[in-house]
C-alpha cells in the first residue's frame, strides 16, 4: 500500500485491519504519533516512515518479526528507539538517520540480519556494545554524528566493506577497525585526526581511505606505502 505524501496527518484506523500487506509506505505525511495498532501488520516486509515528524514509534514495532526488506524511520524527531526492534532478526537495511538519536539501543545486536544501517546526521556520541553482534553488517553509515570512537566489539564486523564516518569527533582511526578482513572504504573526513596507526597497512582489503580536512601531514610516509599496496587515499 503506498501512501506517500497523502497529507494524512494520522494514519487512518483501516490501515491497521490490512493484515495481508507485505508493503507499507506512509512516508511524508506529517505524521506526529503511531498506533500501536501497527503490530497487527505481521506479513510487513518493508516500512516506510520516513520524512514524517515522529517523537516516538511504539514498542509494537517489533512484533512486525516478517519485516525482511527494508525498514526506514529517517527524518522524523526519533530521541530514542524502541527496544523491541531487536526482535526484527530478518531485516537487512534499517536507517535511521536525520533523528535528534543520541545512542542506539543495545538490543539492535539482536537484528542479526542487518547488511546495511544507517545512523546519518543524528546526535550519537557512542554505539552500544552490541554492534558487534551485526555479523552479517556490510555497510554502515555514521555521517555528521558526534563520535569520539567505536566500541572495541566493532572487531566482530567482518563482513563490513563500506565504513562511512565522515564529520564526526575522532581523534584517532578506531583500533576495533584494524583486524577486519574485508573493509573495503573508509570515510574519515571532517574529523580531528592529528596521526594514522601503522596497521592500516596491514588492512588486507582497503582500497580507498578518505582523510581529507583533517590535520595530517600529506607526506606521511605511510600514506605513500599504502598507495603503492593500491589503495587510493585522499588528503
Amino acid at each position: 500500500m503506498d501512501l506517500w505524501r497523502q497529507g494524512l496527518g494520522e494514519v487512518p484506523e483501516s490501515v491497521w485491519r490490512q493484515t495481508e500487506l507485505d508493503v507499507l509506505i506512509l512516508a511524508d505525511n506529517g505524521l506526529t504519533a503511531l498506533s500501536p495498532g501497527i503490530g497487527q501488520l505481521r506479513r510487513l516486509k518493508t516500512l516506510d516512515l520516513g520524512h514524517n515528524a515522529l517523537t516516538s514509534v511504539p514498542e509494537e514495532l517489533g512484533e512486525l518479526t516478517a519485516l525482511s526488506d527494508c525498514l526506514y524511520l529517517h527524518d522524523n524527531q526519533l530521541s530514542r528507539l524502541p527496544d523491541s526492534l531487536g526482535n526484527l532478526t530478518r531485516l537487512r537495511y534499517l536507517n535511521v538517520g536525520e533523528n535528534p538519536l543520541t545512542t542506539l539501543p543495545e538490543t539492535i545486536g539482536g537484528m542479526s540480519g542487518l547488511i546495511e544501517l544507517r545512523a546519518q546526521h543524528s546526535r550519537i556520541t557512542t554505539l552500544p556494545d552490541a554492534i558487534g553482534r551485526l555479523r552479517s553488517l556490510r555497510e554502515l553509515w555514521l555521517r555528521g554524528n558526534a563520535i569520539k570512537h567505536l566500541p572495541s566489539s566493532a572487531a566482530e564486523l567482518h563482513e563490513l566493506r563500506h565504513l562511512d564516518l565522515r564529520e564526526n569527533s575522532l581523534t584517532e582511526v578506531p583500533e576495533s577497525l584494524a583486524g577486519l578482513p574485508r573493509l573495503l572504504q573508509i570515510d574519515l573526513r571532517s574529523n580531528n585526526l592529528g596521526r594514522l596507526p601503522d596497521w592500516l597497512a596491514l588492512m588486507p582489503s582497503l582500497e580507498k581511505l578518505d582523510l581529507r580536512w583533517n590535520k595530517l601531514d600529506p607526506s606521511l610516509p605511510l600514506l605513500g606505502k599504502l598507495e603503492r599496496m593500491g589503495c587510493v587515499v585522499l588528503t
